[in-house]
């Protein structure tokens, strides 16, 4: 990797790999880019930086073209909660917009990241230990356009031997950049009303487990996967990867450890429970561990502590 692109540079994943992938390869050698234009006091931070649809796929080549960029990064995506409110404008970003980036790839050759999720798998789905390969029945829009990515990825090296790789990413938390319609947001949003209010009403029921992984963790793998010997690699796209399973009485029980006080409501929201009841309570990512060495830093209980840490600086 030489030169590389971003897409959805801002966004939950993107605003903080951009910054990790800069240092590691160079700030200059790595080039972001989205749909929002920046404001005048975010413009140093952020270049080299373009707007970019990827749902126009001349954008991104003229880009890959002019930068002479060799690995794209494509995290532009509609999430799961806010894909169910549109399910015509997710497949077209979800779905067109990665199309997009593969034919572009395919004329450029570059390398093409591109994340999948847990919501690719569905209720027929083994919950327990996951399999790498299994039936993957989505229920959701947005489990229909990741399911849909990974078989193109898999197509597009398959025929026209595209570096492509993938992550099917768990439950993502982060203190950096604020949830962005995710079913698994109350695990960011609870750390938030712990600080503030020291109570959090959570939309899903209690008992309800799903793979989560703290943002580190998440960087961490996309790069050593980018990074990892290619003839090691068997799945190549959408692997499982994961760091805990919890329930949101985990999470609010470690936070009570630090913060004795904190207390836990329900109110369940139907349409994000019945997302989540779809999901798997936990991935096998023996895979991963086999294949390129995947082994995640972070647990329950030191992400707490540091999301903790870094929050409290953040809202105070």
């Amino acid at each position: 990797m030489r030169n590389i692109l971003v897409t959805g540079a801002l966004g939950q994943i993107g605003s903080e790999l951009t910054l990790k992938l800069r240092e590691r390869y160079g700030h200059d050698n790595v080039i972001a880019s989205d749909i929002k234009r920046l404001q005048n006091s975010e413009l140093e931070e952020w270049q080299p930086y373009y707007i970019a649809d990827c749902t126009h796929a001349n954008e991104l080549a003229d880009i890959v073209k002019e930068q002479q960029i060799d690995t794209i990064y494509h995290l532009a995506a509609i999430l799961s909660a806010v894909a169910e409110r549109d399910p015509l404008n997710a497949w077209n970003i979800n779905v067109n917009g990665l199309l997009n980036v593969l034919e572009v790839s395919k004329s450029f050759g570059c390398a093409v990241f591109t994340p999948s999720s847990i919501g690719a798998f569905g209720p027929s789905t083994p919950s327990i230990n996951t399999p790498q390969d299994t039936i993957q029945r989505p229920e959701t829009m947005y489990g229909i356009t990741k399911v849909s990515g990974e078989l193109l990825c898999d197509y597009y090296h398959k025929k026209y031997g595209i570096d492509t790789r993938g992550l099917r990413y768990p439950g993502l938390i982060s203190y950096k950049t604020l949830p962005g319609g995710g079913t698994t947001d109350y695990a960011v949003e609870i750390y938030y009303e712990a600080i503030r209010k020291q109570k959090y009403t959570c939309y899903l029921n209690p008992g309800t487990y799903l793979d989560m992984m703290y943002m580190p963790d998440a960087i961490k793998a996309a790069i050593e996967l980018m990074e990892a010997n290619p003839d090691n690699l068997i799945h190549r796209n959408a692997f499982n990867v994961s760091a805990m399973s919890v329930a949101p009485e985990d999470i609010a029980n470690e936070i009570k450890t630090i913060y004795p006080d904190f207390s836990i409501e329900y109110k369940s929201d139907p349409v994000r429970q019945a997302i989540a009841d779809s999901w798997p309570n936990n991935m096998d990512d023996s895979c991963a561990c086999e294949e390129w060495g995947w082994k995640p830093s972070f647990n329950l209980k030191t992400m707490t502590k540091d999301m903790i840490e870094h929050l409290t600086i953040k809202l105070h």
